[in-house]
């Protein structure tokens, strides 16, 4: 059954040091909703991977991170290729010796209406979020079972036939992990991030929740996550006489 994870309401609450001494990777962290979720992981203390295409945008975010007091270090990897995230794997394993949890972004939009969607597209879609979140559960199962997996699913908002086979497949994986005796979540936010880490953070609190070490015994759990609505600039707001 699908869960809704309730909104955050008042204000932010410190975390301090709740994960300090957790290694935890975040996938496309250098964008979106992973940019922000790495920040707030950071800020609680975690040291945190950050895995993306791009080297020179997760170097720019590690060094922000970095700056604001956190730990972060930027490794380039395409996780939809399982040989790219066993790399990734092994060099956090050799630099840290341990990664007690990942998140993994697997919210990839399609660009086009279902039935202009070619194969191409949808094979995109496939592998961005389903494959990849396939792969990752298996490299952990195999290299070290104790570690943790929440995944961020299509968000909500998000309309087409398309979307619904990537629920359904990420929700079915989760749902029955733990017949391999893994610890995986799904968390389905409301809307696309909006780039604010304030009107995003009800996502970040809901991974921080999952990765406090308090709540390991939460698996299995397909989560709504309501998200406030992304205030609308006007024309004149944005480009003052």
């Amino acid at each position: 059954m699908t869960q809704q994870f309730p909104p955050a309401t008042g204000p932010q609450v410190t975390l301090g040091e709740v994960l300090n001494g957790q290694v935890i990777a975040v996938t496309s962290a250098d964008q979106g909703y992973g940019r922000t979720i790495s920040a707030a992981l950071a800020r609680a203390g975690a040291s945190v991977v950050l895995i993306g295409n791009n080297s020179e945008t997760l170097a720019a975010t590690a060094s922000q991170l970095e700056h604001a007091g956190g730990h972060a270090i930027p490794m380039k990897a395409d996780v939809g290729v399982p040989l790219d995230w066993i790399s990734a794997y092994t060099r956090i394993m050799e630099i840290f010796g341990v990664l007690h949890g990942t998140v993994h972004l697997a919210d990839k939009r399609a660009h086009t209406e279902f039935t202009s969607l070619t194969e191409n597209e949808w094979m995109d879609l496939f592998n961005c979020n389903v494959k990849s979140s396939v792969a990752i559960a298996q490299v952990i199962r195999r290299r070290q079972p104790g570690s943790w997996l929440t995944i961020i699913g299509p968000h909500l908002d998000e309309r087409g036939l398309q979307v619904h086979p990537q629920r359904g497949a990420l929700r079915g994986l989760v749902e029955q992990a733990h017949t391999e005796d893994l610890r995986l979540n799904l968390l389905l936010p409301g809307r696309v991030s909006s780039g604010d880490d304030t009107l995003d953070r009800p996502l970040s609190a809901a991974v921080l929740a999952l990765a406090t070490p308090g709540m390991t015994h939460l698996r299995g759990n397909v989560m709504d996550v309501p998200m406030p609505p992304i205030p609308k600039i006007r024309a004149l707001d944005a480009y003052p006489l």
